[in-house]
């Protein structure tokens, strides 16, 4: 039989603080939420405090342990001050959620350059800002899991969203050199790919931009049906991720929305065509 290698005999420790950004709403509160009922404790960071402040106190009530700090991940001050604040809090960090992320309707020659900067801040740059913070900490301490929220756009690149899928792009890129650069350390780099989910980005979209996006990505074959994942679903399989065994190293997962169910027809079946038959 094989030797188990240095990694598969540890286990991760019982207690593994977490810091998860983007945590004031969807996938970043349900996967704050989730890592906490595990029995981690949890930092949630966001730009809106109060509402990362209201769910800590809500993780807190239902038996766990969390704390909200304000965090702005385009602002390299505020991202400084929050991994601080998370360590000094909890102690060192061996789960980090990078969920932040902003999305914008935004064609390529109809989306001023300031914005399309702003949209790179959010969805790549403040993730470099992070990861340089806090990563090379646990290199030093030889384990760790990174987690980056990406998007099926990379898969499947949607008009009229010109800015999110180049950043997100960019981002998986930084997350597959990243990877490389990290094998042997004992640091797990993961992504978590999900399709369309029920969250608060795009929430605030009028109709009248929503209508001809959705008519654009169903001209180019990107809405097969009106299933959408909640985000309890994304964050299950954050959970799957950082809870694998050490020694295995879940490194990506593409989270889609099931389809509704059809109803059964109520015709009877043709045998012949079933089976094939002439």
């Amino acid at each position: 039989m094989p030797t188990p290698r240095p990694s598969e005999t540890l286990a991760h420790p019982t207690r593994r603080p977490a810091i998860v950004t983007g945590a004031s709403s969807g996938i970043g509160l349900a996967a704050a939420v989730h890592l906490a009922s595990l029995g981690h404790p949890v930092v949630l960071g966001a730009r809106r405090t109060d509402i990362c402040e209201a769910a800590a106190q809500k993780i807190t009530d239902a038996g766990g342990e969390a704390i909200a700090v304000p965090l702005d991940v385009t602002d390299a001050r505020s991202v400084e001050e929050f991994t601080a604040a998370a360590e000094a809090a909890v102690g060192p960090v061996e789960i980090l959620v990078s969920s932040a992320g902003d999305v914008l309707p935004s064609s390529t020659i109809g989306t001023d350059p300031e914005t399309f900067r702003h949209q790179m801040e959010v969805n790549l740059l403040g993730v470099h800002r992070l990861v340089t913070l806090v990563v090379p900490a646990m290199v030093e301490r030889q384990r760790g899991d990174v987690v980056f929220i990406s998007s099926d756009v990379v898969s499947r690149p949607r008009p009229n969203m010109s800015s999110y899928v180049t950043a997100k792009w960019g981002l998986e890129g930084l997350i597959h050199a990243m990877r490389m650069e990290m094998e042997g350390t004992g640091v797990r780099v993961s992504t978590v790919r999900p399709g369309p989910t029920v969250t608060g980005m795009g929430a605030g979209w009028d109709l009248e931009v929503v209508a001809p996006l959705l008519e654009e990505w169903n001209r180019w074959g990107l809405m097969r049906h009106d299933g959408y994942l909640s985000a309890d679903g994304v964050a299950a399989a954050v959970a799957a991720i950082v809870t694998a065994p050490r020694g295995t190293h879940l490194a990506a997962i593409d989270v889609l929305p099931e389809a509704p169910v059809r109803p059964r027809s109520n015709e009877p079946v043709d045998r012949a065509r079933e089976t094939g038959a002439n």
